[in-house]
Order: C-alpha cells, then sequence, then structure tokens
C-alpha cells in the first residue's frame, strides 16, 4: 500500500519511529495506536493529528476482536530444541505466550523449577526466550494449530502450566460452554485452557490487563473463571503491583491461580511500600491488596525502589550517544547489585537521536504535560513529554519508551527518552538477560514482558503451596 506522499508501510514505519508491523496492526484497527505513535505518523504524513486519531479511532471500532493474533502468524513455525540438559529434581513448567521469558525466568530464579518447553508467536520472542532458557524447548506457533504433544516435543510433563494470553481477545470470552478444540469459536483464554485441560498439571497460572477485571461489568471475569472451573480446578485471583515486591516500576498485573487438587494458594505479602499508591483496579479492587494496604508507617515494609535507585550507576547520555561498559560507575545498592550480577558487560545502553525540536521539548519538560510552555505540543496525554520522578517506582512502561511522546519516559535528570537497558533495568531484567532482535524489536520486548521479579513472587507463593 502507497500514501500519497508515496511512501510504502516500510518508509512510513521507518520515518515515524514505529515498527512496520505496528503501523499494520493500526492501519487495520487492530490496535489502537497511543499519542506518541498517531503524532509522529501525522507529522511524517503532514497532515493534522487529530485527523490521524479519528481515523485509527473509526477502524479500531470496526475490528475483530483478537484478530490481531492471527495476522501476526509467522510464515511458518519452527521449533529451537534444547542445547543444556534439565537440573534433575526442579518443578517442570510450561511458558505459553511465552514471548522474552520474563516471568518464567523469576521461576527460574527461585532454584526449583525448571522452563521444559515454550511456544509464542514471535520469531524474536523465541530466539530471546531460548537465549535465556537453555533447557526448554521453545515453539514459534501459532497455539490454535497445535496440540500440547507438538508443544512439549517429548519434553518432561509440566507440573505448572503459566502464560498471559494477548488481551485483544478477551471481548469475545462467552459464558461458559464445553470446550472443545474443534470449536472455532475459541479464543485464546480459552485455548489457554485447553492447554490446561490437555496437560492436566497440578497448578496454572494466567496473567493478564488489571482492564480484564471491569471488561463488560465484570462479566468477561466471570466467565472466564467459569471456564476453568468447568475443566475442575478451583481458582483464587488478585491484582499484584510489582512496585510492592521490589521492582522500580508501578506495573499492575491481573494474577488467576487454578489448583487441580483444591489447594489454596498463599497470595504474597507487599514488602515494599510508596506513599498515594492507587489502582487501575478502582471499585474491583476487592481482591488486590491496596485494599489492606500496610501503611508506611509499618516497621516491616521497606521503601519502594525508585528509578533512580536502579539506574543511577549507568553512564550518563546524550541522545544519540551510547556506552558499552560501566566505567569507574560501581553498584551503589543491592537493586543495581542483583542487575549487575553475572554480567560481562553493559549493552542495549544506547540513547534514542531526538530532532532538535525534540530537544527543545525535553529541556523543558517535567513531570507532566502542564509543565511544557503553552503551545509547544499541541495534544497529548497529561503524562505525554514528560519526566520520569526520580524517587518514585516508574509509571508502568510501555512499548514505546525510547520514545518521550509515550508515556512519561523522559530520564529523570537527562535530555533524551531511556535507553533501552535503562527500560529492562525497571522491568527486572538483569544486565546478563540477552535479548535478540532489532532494537525496535528489543524495545518492544522489554515493554510488553512480565517482570521477572513479580514472576518470582508468584513463584514462591507457588512454593509455600506445595510444601
Amino acid at each position: 500500500m502507497r500514501h500519497g506522499l508515496g511512501l510504502t508501510f516500510g518508509d512510513l514505519a521507518n520515518r515515524a519511529g514505529v515498527t512496520e508491523t505496528e503501523l499494520r496492526m493500526a492501519e487495520r484497527g487492530l490496535e489502537l495506536p497511543p499519542n506518541g505513535f498517531v503524532s509522529r505518523v501525522a507529522e511524517v504524513l503532514g497532515v493534522e493529528e487529530a485527523d490521524v486519531r479519528r481515523g485509527f479511532q473509526s477502524l479500531h471500532k470496526k475490528a475483530t476482536p483478537g484478530e490481531g493474533y492471527t495476522t501476526a502468524k509467522p510464515d511458518g513455525s519452527f521449533a529451537r530444541e534444547p542445547t543444556k540438559k534439565p537440573i534433575a529434581g526442579r518443578i517442570p513448567i510450561l511458558d505459553v505466550f511465552c514471548g522474552t521469558g520474563g516471568f518464567s525466568t523469576g521461576f527460574e530464579r527461585t532454584g526449583e523449577f525448571q522452563v521444559v518447553s515454550g511456544i509464542d508467536l514471535l520469531p524474536d520472542r523465541i530466539d530471546t526466550f531460548h537465549a535465556n532458557h537453555g533447557a526448554a524447548r521453545a515453539l514459534c506457533a501459532d497455539l490454535t494449530t497445535v496440540d500440547a504433544d507438538q508443544m512439549l516435543g517429548g519434553c518432561p510433563t509440566p507440573e505448572v502450566v503459566i502464560g498471559g494470553p494477548p488481551c485483544q481477545g478477551f471481548s469475545s470470552i462467552r459464558p461458559f460452554r464445553t470446550l472443545t478444540e474443534d470449536d472455532r469459536r475459541n479464543n485464546l483464554f480459552e485455548h489457554f485452557a485447553l492447554v490446561v485441560d490437555a496437560v492436566r498439571p497440578a497448578w496454572f497460572i494466567l496473567e493478564n490487563v488489571v482492564g480484564l477485571i471491569s471488561h463488560q461489568r465484570g462479566a468477561t471475569l466471570k466467565a472466564l473463571l467459569e471456564v476453568f472451573e468447568g475443566a475442575g480446578y478451583s481458582v483464587s485471583w488478585r491484582v499484584l503491583n510489582a512496585a510492592f515486591y521490589g521492582l522500580p516500576q508501578r506495573r499492575e498485573r491481573f494474577v488467576l491461580v487454578g489448583s487441580r487438587d483444591g489447594h489454596d494458594f498463599p497470595w504474597p505479602a507487599p514488602t515494599h511500600y510508596f506513599e498515594n499508591a492507587r489502582s487501575m483496579a478502582g471499585r474491583h479492587g476487592q481482591h488486590h491488596e491496596i485494599g489492606a494496604l500496610w501503611s508506611s508507617t509499618s516497621a516491616k515494609l521497606q521503601p519502594a525502589v525508585t528509578v533512580m535507585d536502579a539506574i543511577r550507576d549507568l553512564p550518563p547520555l546524550e541522545a544519540g550517544e551510547s556506552a558499552s561498559s560501566y566505567g569507574r560507575r560501581k553498584a551503589s545498592n543491592a537493586y543495581q547489585e542483583m542487575m549487575r550480577s553475572g554480567s560481562e558487560g553493559l549493552t542495549l545502553h544506547e540513547a534514542t537521536k531526538h530532532s532538535p525540536k525534540m530537544l527543545e521539548i525535553i529541556r523543558h519538560a517535567g513531570f507532566n504535560i502542564s509543565a511544557l510552555p503553552e503551545g509547544m505540543v499541541t495534544s497529548g496525554f497529561s503524562t505525554c513529554y514528560s519526566r520520569l520522578e526520580p524517587d518514585r517506582p516508574s509509571v508502568t512502561l510501555t512499548v514505546n519508551f525510547v520514545h518521550p511522546a509515550s508515556n512519561k519516559c523522559i530520564h529523570p535528570e537527562q535530555n533524551r527518552a531511556l535507553t533501552p537497558r535503562e527500560g529492562a533495568r525497571l522491568q527486572g531484567f538483569p544486565d546478563s538477560f540477552e535479548f535478540k532482535g532489532t532494537r525496535a524489536q528489543v524495545v518492544k520486548q522489554i515493554g510488553n514482558a512480565v517482570p521477572p521479579l513479580l514472576g518470582e513472587v508468584v513463584a514462591r507463593s507457588l512454593l509455600r503451596a506445595i510444601w
């Protein structure tokens, strides 16, 4: 497809600083792009941002729920076989919709779990997953076209199945009915349930966006619970904020846990606090740890890890610069030491090269968009073109955190957006974690990931239930 300027999709994506897949997803109405995305596309095309936004919104209203997963299918499935022997005595895990493997990395950090297989649709995610889970079989395939035997490929039978189905399709969850593999109405949540039903693990853990709770006034969540209860599992759920467990990011996730044998799951108690904590769960947060939040005066809780706690040891950069070593900068706290552990050097610390206009915006940037002089930008949410607060956990990282127009991603002290390495630090990926793919792909991998630290917290609670 060509536009009025004679640009191909690839040309437009490159000039706007987005991926071609992102652009095609937006053009088909399968994802509603953020303001930063819209503004960059409008600038390249030389049209009004409001007109572009209205166009995307119109397309989005007409799109089929969940179609994004279908249109992202790879040209062909492939498997990466294990390169290491599994560690004897560890509890085997299957990671469905594994992405980079952040969630399962957290499980393995306990020293008690072993990921034996992972499946995802995107080749770059599978390459990253396999690079960091050498004892696992990594399958790049559409989950809707393979069965459990193909997923495992001779690997040990999992005792735990974990995963986070893409949320595009949860709007099509119907009231409970008996699930069958040949029912074409199945969405991705139901396909995850089919995997659980086929493997029959002792436990399953499903994580997802907080918006699932309130979708269709709770009917979607009710239907989801019925699906798993109908498969013979007792279930419970919570909304967990990773900042309450030592991550330098206020990232909330819906977590659903199921037990085949009816055992209770001991939900983790927060270990950290931060002031003025709020939840996206809102009035639906009766199952949220914030509902019984331990006050900041509690001697049992530590102050939350802040943005600068996480990234202060990284070398300072100007826009467009990069650094491949820590230089003389030393780790100054336990979090930085944890991030550096096992790393042989510094990677991905590469700052985006900003235009002169964007640099001027960044120099004026404060903690919200209102800090900018009137007229400097024409649109954006309150957190666009804004700096991260140095002494608090960051806001939820997005897939566009290397672009200042995205959600609050300008460095607290330096005049540039975050680097991929800084984003990885805020997500809790150690510096030794190996990301595969282009820079744009890696940024999306980081922004979309489940923080390994949150995975570890859930895994340690699961160990208490098992033992």
